[in-house]
Formats: C-alpha cells, structure tokens, sequence
C-alpha cells in the first residue's frame, strides 16, 4: 500500500507558505535538498529503489474535491490559491533520487511553487520506509505504553495549580513519525483522552479527519527564500515579514525567530512587526534563554506580553514543554509542537531528518541557527557573509 494518499497530509504551514510564495514570487526557482543528520541502523541508500516508486505514485495524485472544499473553509486560505491546488500534480522530473556511497541523496529543483511541497511528502515516504524494517508489533506495544504514560503524566498534571494560561500542546510529527498508521492512533488517542489540553495538529488530512484545530504558519524555508529574491540582504526578513503581514492581514501571526538567530531577528522585530504579530515560535538554542529575551523585547517596546504568545516546538517532549510552561505561562501565553516524541517514540532511535532549501533564484541560501548542527550549508562563502552582514561571527 503506498505511503501517502492524500495531498493534504501535509503540515499546515507548506499550504500557507505556498500561498504567500505564490502570490509574491510565483517565478522563483529553488533547490531542496534531504539530509540525514544522524547514523542510521543500516544504510538508508537501501532505501532508493523503495522511494523512487513512492515518488512515482505521489506524482500521480491530486486534490480530491473534499480536500479543496477544506482548504476553501479556512479562512485564510484564498480561493484563488485552492484554484491553483484544482490543477496541480507533483512533476516526477523535478525530483531525483540518487545514492552516494551509504548515502541516500533526494533533491528536488525547479519552480518554487511546485518543489516546495515535496518535502513532507519525502520526508514521512523515508521514515516509514526505513522503520517498516523493524518490528512493527513490538514498536506499537511499546508505542502505545509510552503513549499512555504521557496520557497520565497530563492527567498528574491536571492536579497542579493553574497558572495564568492553559497548557496547550499540538502535534507536529507528520515528517518524523513511525508510520502513518501509528501517527493517526495517536492523534485520536490523544484527542479522546486529553482533549483539554491537546489542541490541533499540523497535518491537515488529520485536522479534517479528526475536526481538530490545523496549525502552522511559516518555516524557515519562507524567510531563506528572501536571500534569493533581490532584496538587499540586511533586509530580507523585514521583507519577508511585511509580505506575510499583507497576504494574511492579521492570521497565522505566529513569527520564526531563528533563521539568523534569535538576537539579529529581534532587531528587525520592531514595534510595527511586535504589535502586528500574534507571537514568536522557537526552534533552536535554549528555549527559557530565547523565552526571555522574547519578554525583555516586549518589555522595552511597552507590550503587554500577556497578549502574546510564545510557541516552542524544538526537540520537545512532554516534561520538557511542561517545565517551560510553569516557567513562563505566568506572563505570556504558550504552545507547543511536540513531532518526534509523539509519532516516533516507539522504543526505535528515530532518524534525523531535513529537506531543506539550498538555493533560491541560483543564489545559496541559508539559515544562522541558534543550535549548532541545524544550518545545512552548501556555500561556505555566502554563509561567511551572512554572518558578517548579521554581526553573527560567534554562530
């Protein structure tokens, strides 16, 4: 049976970023490129011949008409763009698959607006894959007795004084997770049994499935994409900003703080941005670090945090979501994406994997992340600059 078969499992933010990308740079060309940042169990070139033929089928799928009428009822999600979703099919020569050695090598090139959204799809189509390998009953049983600690340990937590604002988390684990089969176990197990504090998820087929809040705005794709698009480079996230600001007016106000680190993205954070947007995601670098130089920023442009909010989703489990939480939920609201600790903690070491934008218009691009190990970098010299334009020679 073919790993995807619906177009709209996919994180919610690929739709978004695609719209806005579609309306602004519709001619822009890009190159994605996957990586694997830890040792796999066994070599995931292995895995070729399997990819090819799950890619040859996603090339053959397209919207059905229950899908767009979905995509027509989010508000901010514009029907011109689900026009554009009526006719669209992934084109197979836009993506390659090769082998290096031990290495499996995917990199798709062409349009923008039609390689951006390989990348989940590539993503969830290499995990499964390669966990398909292992024990699946023993994976669930272990699956489901971590699942159910987790239930328990929000149960625990039900019994602790409240603070100021909900405990919110969500699920981002569509591009990490197990299986498809796994991850739809657990978004229903979670939405019967804790539905007080588990509040969406990013994949918008389960959204639809299950009636649950889709949640995503923008990735570190969407800001990249700036260094290619002929604004001056000091500006490219002020620019990247200000469009998003016009194409949603008010929706998916929740910014990426981390493509050149947290303190260059706060001095482009001015008041304009800080009042217009709903509130910051992290992604890289400590997170109760990062948390309060959000609330000092707040603070000096005489912001009421409280009205706020702080998103967290790097590397989160439970505990950890729940200790941020005590510590700043006092005095900003919060969320929390929670992917791999949810769809992949099933007893196996997940696999760590990105496809991420390398070049936009021919030039590189790249991203300063607050975590070393997090920038895929392809151009040595362009990121040399990066850094000098942004005074980020310490990253």
């Amino acid at each position: 049976m073919p790993i995807v078969h619906s177009l709209l499992e996919t994180d919610l933010y690929k739709f978004t970023m695609w719209q806005a990308l579609l309306h602004s740079h519709p001619a822009a060309q890009a190159t994605y490129r996957f990586v694997c940042r830890n040792q796999p169990a066994y070599p995931l070139a292995e895995l070729k011949q399997d990819v090819e033929r799950e890619l040859d089928h996603l090339c053959t799928l397209t919207y059905r008409d229950d899908e767009l009428a979905y995509l027509r009822s989010l508000r901010f999600i514009k029907s011109d763009f689900v026009d554009f979703l009526t006719v669209f099919r992934f084109q197979r020569r836009f993506i390659e698959v090769t082998t290096n050695g031990d290495t499996l090598e995917i990199i798709a090139e062409g349009p923008q607006v039609h390689v951006m959204g390989f990348e989940i799809h590539v993503l969830a189509i290499v995990n499964e894959l390669y966990f398909r390998r292992f024990d699946q009953q023993a994976a669930l049983v272990e699956g489901r007795k971590r699942l159910q600690e987790k239930i328990a340990l929000l149960r625990t937590f039900g019994n602790e004084p409240s603070c100021a604002h909900p405990f919110e988390f969500f699920d981002f684990g569509v591009r990490r997770r197990f299986s498809s089969v796994w991850h739809e176990e657990v978004i229903s197990t979670l939405a019967r049994e804790v539905p007080q504090y588990f509040k969406g998820t990013s994949n918008v087929y389960f959204a639809k499935k299950f009636g649950l809040v889709p949640i995503g705005t923008m990735a570190h794709e969407y800001l990249q994409a700036y260094q290619g698009f002929g604004v001056r480079l000091r500006d490219f996230q002020k620019a990247a900003l200000e469009d998003w600001v016009q194409e949603y007016r008010g929706d998916l106000g929740i910014a990426l703080t981390d493509v050149v680190g947290m303190d260059a993205f706060l001095a482009d954070f001015d008041l304009y941005f800080a009042k217009l947007f709903d509130g910051l995601r992290h992604d890289s670098g400590d997170p109760f670090e990062w948390g309060e130089k959000a609330l000092a920023h707040y603070a000096k442009l005489k912001i009421d945090a409280r009205t706020k909010r702080m998103v967290f989703s790097d590397a989160l489990d439970l505990p950890r979501a729940l200790a941020l939480y005590r510590h700043f939920a006092d005095r900003t609201m919060t969320g929390f994406g929670i992917g791999t600790d949810l769809t992949n903690d099933v007893g196996y070491e997940p696999l760590n994997i990105v496809m991420k934008l390398v070049t936009c218009n021919g030039q590189p691009v790249t991203k300063l992340s607050d975590s070393p190990g997090k920038a895929l970098v392809t151009d040595g010299t362009f990121l040399a600059y990066l850094k000098q334009v942004f005074d980020a020679t310490k990253n």
